[in-house]
């Protein structure tokens, strides 16, 4: 599989020098000094800084930074983010959340600084049987939801209603299966709320960019849509990442063959085919190639689920 076949979870980084100066001083009082190396720490999609930073003193943090700069809907998640990690037990394993502000319409989050690495792509089968083993653990420590949380349906509310809003778009150039199916599809993904309910607390976007490994231990990252849902969601929901970046296909990876799971991965396949067909959002450019790769894997195991011809 070529680098083309997986892309990379990539976005443009605001680098330190360019965050609001009044975000940059408030970060350096809080860690007692001003910064003396700044290192921009890449993946994932969101325009914003993403920073490992040292001061003179040798204190070492990592910080997130968003404006209203190109991407405001940004500035919503980074809100959310912050008052999921202040929120988050010690049991969660995620790096902890030192302070967080929003200042000048900007939103900052100081975190403990992990020495680690995002796995390795292609996906190792060593390093993702070790991060399947720690979602497994993680949804086992977080059910029932140790904090109060929205509900699934709540956070991605209509995001999931990917097949019915093609039932009025133009389906040119969709894999044919797709036309000849569209109201099934339309009616199965209906029920995802319903499917996907549940009291564990969850990640809700679970891929290798949001995943780090130190050591021994395996950190989750970037917590914004963290919500209420059925114990496998995490796991069902990251395995379409997994197959487009050089892992093995969902259905080696998850068996078990509950009506529940077909129905949400019928509403992820559709949010990711119709998604991938949308204009860029400002500042985020590499997202629509992401959602189609994630797209092709997601069908396939949609149609290896349901067995429709």
């Amino acid at each position: 599989m070529s680098s083309a076949d997986h892309p990379p979870a990539t976005g443009s980084r605001v680098p330190w020098p360019d965050v609001h100066p009044k975000v940059r001083a408030a970060v350096e009082e809080f860690l007692g000094g001003p910064v003396a190396e700044a290192v921009t720490q890449e993946g994932g999609f969101s325009p914003a800084a993403a920073v490992r930073l040292r001061t003179t003193g040798g204190r070492r943090a990592f910080v997130k930074a968003v404006g209203p700069e190109p991407n405001a809907e940004s500035v919503r998640i980074y809100r959310s983010e912050l008052r999921i990690a202040a929120a988050l037990p010690e049991s969660v394993p995620a790096p902890r959340l030192l302070t967080g502000f929003e200042l000048d319409g900007w939103v900052a989050l100081v975190f403990e600084d992990v020495e680690g690495r995002h796995p390795a792509m292609p996906w190792r089968r060593d390093e993702l049987d070790r991060v399947l083993a720690a979602v497994a653990e993680m949804s086992a420590a977080l059910t029932p939801a140790p904090i109060d949380a929205p509900a699934i349906e709540e956070v991605l509310g209509g995001s999931f209603r990917g097949w019915g809003k093609l039932l009025d778009e133009d389906t040119g150039g969709l894999d044919p299966w797709i036309p000849r199916h569209l109201g099934e599809l339309a009616e199965l993904e209906s029920g995802w709320a319903a499917a996907a309910a549940g009291d564990s607390l969850v990640h809700a976007d679970l891929r290798a960019d949001n995943i780090l490994l130190s050591g021994e231990r395996v950190y989750v990252v970037d917590w914004p849509w963290a919500c209420k849902a059925a114990p496998w969601f995490d796991r069902v929901a990251m395995l379409p990442s997994v197959g487009m970046q050089g892992g093995p296909p969902p259905h080696e990876l998850f068996t078990d063959d509950d009506p529940a799971v077909t129905t949400v991965v019928a509403a992820m396949a559709g949010y990711f085919v119709r998604q991938s067909r949308r204009p860029d959002p400002p500042g985020l450019p590499t997202l629509r190639e992401f959602q189609r790769a994630q797209g092709v894997v997601a069908l396939d195991w949609l149609k290896r689920r349901t067995g429709w011809a």
